[in-house]
């Protein structure tokens, strides 16, 4: 079974599913039982559905500033540009507009996706025969640099609310290939750990909203549990966000998932769990239980890796209970939602006394 690091190719196709549901829908369906070789080359297949199926519908097309020195008034005039050109000789008006364009950000980076994956050898031949014959229907749409596209700042709504999958793909594409602009070629560097860790992320949070609706889960903010009477600089405190936030009843279990090649750290022989990580759900832990009633419960899960030491935590701390898991992604998918359904299992058995 071809595989990234321990963890089935096709296994991260079905993560991805869970973390975009798009791919629960149309002609998506038949990837699951393709062979990949490369993860590169399952996010280009997916790219070159998702882009065939927005086809469909039309680009995404968007109000776009436009200059134009022309013989009759279109927008508005620029009378500065308009002067220049008297003085020049030329009869034009100098005019400025908007027009409705499918030369916009969103359907650039998706065209500059595709011709990075062009260059890459990963992809295989016959995915690139794909993404080429549909090149054509984005001749309208210039290329921009992936470099520098701020994917934080992209916001979504309804009217392009079908990109937000092709975009997050696009963006998983780009932050895991390095142009060489001096040799004139690419290649990959990896499917990175900070990519597998959000997808990681996403994957659970989906998963339990999917499978357990009951649970509520979602990524809470929690505040901190200041006395603001006595409280200075609140503003230079960071912001708590967490990673899947679960509720069963009055109870809450609080859940930051971890997916990085060491999952202990080692000192003199001797393997401990990840300080930074544990004072991290230990933080939000004890400032979502403002009541201290012991009802809030925190949980690192760790997406386990090819390392010996497998980290099994479950302790009561200060009347809260803090637990380390670890989640075996080598397995089948099948056993991979068995491991999720029993985490969630345990707790309420627990709470339920």
């Amino acid at each position: 079974m071809i595989n990234y690091k321990g963890i089935p190719i096709l296994n991260i196709y079905h993560m991805l599913s869970y973390a975009f549901q798009e791919l629960q829908k149309n002609n998506y369906d038949r990837i699951a039982g393709e062979k990949f070789d490369q993860i590169l080359d399952l996010l280009a297949e997916i790219l070159y559905c998702g882009l065939s199926e927005q086809l469909k519908q039309g680009l995404y097309r968007e109000y776009v500033a436009r200059r134009e020195s022309l013989t009759t008034l279109r927008g508005r005039l620029d009378i500065n540009g308009t002067i220049r050109n008297i003085m020049q000789r030329r009869q034009r008006l100098d005019c400025q507009y908007d027009e409705l364009s499918e030369d916009n950000q969103l359907n650039q980076i998706v065209k500059s996706t595709i011709l990075l994956l062009l260059h890459c050898t990963e992809v295989d031949t016959k995915r690139k025969m794909k993404l080429r014959a549909v090149l054509p229907l984005l001749s309208g749409v210039s290329a921009t640099n992936l470099r520098t596209v701020q994917w934080g700042a992209i916001r979504f709504q309804r009217s392009n609310r079908s990109y937000q999958m092709l975009i997050n793909i696009c963006r998983f594409i780009a932050e895991s290939v390095l142009l060489t602009t001096e040799a004139g070629d690419s290649h990959m560097l990896t499917f990175t750990e900070r990519n597998m860790d959000k997808l990681f992320e996403r994957f659970v949070r989906n998963y339990y909203c999917r499978e357990h609706p009951s649970l509520c889960a979602n990524a809470d903010s929690i505040a901190w549990n200041l006395d603001d009477e006595e409280s200075v600089g609140l503003e230079l405190l960071p912001s708590m966000h967490s990673d899947t936030t679960l509720h069963y009843g009055e109870y809450t279990l609080i859940i930051d998932t971890k997916c990085y090649g060491k999952m202990t750290q080692g000192h003199f022989d001797k393997h401990t769990i990840h300080s930074g990580n544990l004072y991290q759900i230990y933080a939000y832990v004890k400032n979502c239980d403002k009541c201290h009633s012991g009802q809030v419960s925190g949980m690192l899960l760790y997406a386990r890796t090819e390392e010996g030491v497998i980290p099994d935590l479950d302790a009561s701390v200060d009347g809260n209970r803090i637990m380390v898991r670890t989640l075996d992604l080598s397995q089948e998918f099948a056993n991979v939602k068995k491991q999720l359904d029993a985490i969630v299992d345990r707790w309420i058995e627990r709470v339920n006394g």
